[in-house]
């Protein structure tokens, strides 16, 4: 139990690092008052820039690989190495970096979206589903220019390749469980897009 509880918590700090608040603080912005409010990759790059969003947006990711991966180092002080039990131990990690993402303590218990590190924690966990995703949301959002659109569509897509193609049942439920997760932190965006009033995003140069 103490070992679950370790990792999850590790998992959890990591996950709540707000890169994009921390991002914009350091150019003296308050992410949380510009754009949509979100402090994600998207908002950032809205915000502030190009460079901005895409550092965010890798630093986001990064959060949840390095969640999953640091079980690899934990694991083994509490004597547990079977790949089998591990992968257990991979997905909570994973779970708690998203949840530290999205309900980050330094700021309230207020976040992103999750898109970012769970992207993360899939390439840990499942490399291949993250590619297919990464696929779904650049066709979304070359089609519509709404990232919100490309979003919803890469978790939809990267939910659907983990239920085809693994045979864990806890990883495929927790997949789902995200899958819903980033479509409702998602909900206000999809409010916008049905009034018309979502915020598309510029390919060119601002004027």
């Amino acid at each position: 139990m103490l070992s679950y509880i370790v990792v999850a918590v590790a998992g959890y700090l990591l996950g709540s690092i707000p890169t994009g608040f921390l991002v914009a603080k350091a150019r003296g912005i308050d992410i949380r008052a510009v754009g949509s409010g979100n402090i994600g990759a998207a908002n950032t790059f809205r915000a502030i820039g190009r460079s901005a969003g895409i550092f965010v947006l890798l630093m986001d990711a990064l959060k949840g690989f390095a969640a999953v991966e640091l079980c690899n180092l934990i694991l083994p002080l509490f004597g547990i190495t079977d790949p089998g039990v591990m992968i257990h131990y991979r997905v909570v990690a994973g779970i708690f970096a998203v949840l530290g993402h999205n309900y980050t303590c330094w700021l309230g218990f207020k976040g992103g979206k999750g898109i970012a590190t769970t992207a993360g924690v899939y390439l840990a966990l499942v490399p291949w589903s993250v590619f297919f995703g990464l696929m779904a949301f650049i066709v979304g959002v070359i089609v519509t220019r709404y990232t919100s659109v490309g979003s919803i569509l890469a978790a939809l897509i990267l939910t659907l390749v983990v239920c085809l193609t693994q045979h864990d049942l806890t990883l495929i439920i927790v997949t789902i469980a995200l899958c819903t997760l980033a479509i409702l932190k998602h909900r206000t965006n999809i409010q916008r897009l049905i009034a018309g009033t979502e915020n598309r995003i510029q390919f060119g140069k601002k004027r």
